[in-house]
Formats: structure tokens, sequence, C-alpha cells
């Protein structure tokens, strides 16, 4: 897909055509992330260095369950 790059007051700017922003399930407003790959740049509608953050946050979590409830007080 061609995309043209506009002048938004000082800054620059890419227009999204309507099908595309349904695809990504994103509205005015949201916020898009762009990263840098091996292949180019990927733009994403979340931010995957995230999801990898709570993927490890959930192991760790499930690993030290029983300390983490000592810790929150719960005793039982």
């Amino acid at each position: 897909m061609k995309l043209k790059i506009v002048s938004v007051g000082n800054s620059a700017g890419v227009i999204l055509p309507k099908d595309v922003l349904d695809h990504l399930k994103l509205e005015k407003g949201d916020t898009l992330y762009l990263r840098e790959t091996q292949n180019g740049y990927e733009v994403s509608p979340y931010d995957p260095d995230f999801d990898e953050y709570m993927e490890a946050a959930r192991i760790i979590m499930r690993e030290n369950r029983d300390a983490l409830h000592r810790l929150a007080g719960h005793d039982d």
C-alpha cells in the first residue's frame, strides 16, 4: 500500500485509509507503535515490548505465587 506524507502543522503525518483503521481497530486519537525490524519498519496498534514484559511478569507471578500472597498479607 502506498501512503503519502502530508503536512500537519509544523510536523508531518501519514493518512491511513478507513479500511486500515477498521482492520487495526483504531480510531482518531489512538496510539500507534512504530518499531524497526530487520525487514524495515512495522506499525502496530500495540507495543510488542509491553506484551513481552507482561508475559515475563505473568511467569514470575505464577512461579512466585506463594511469596506474593504472603507479601500481600494473605496467609491463607
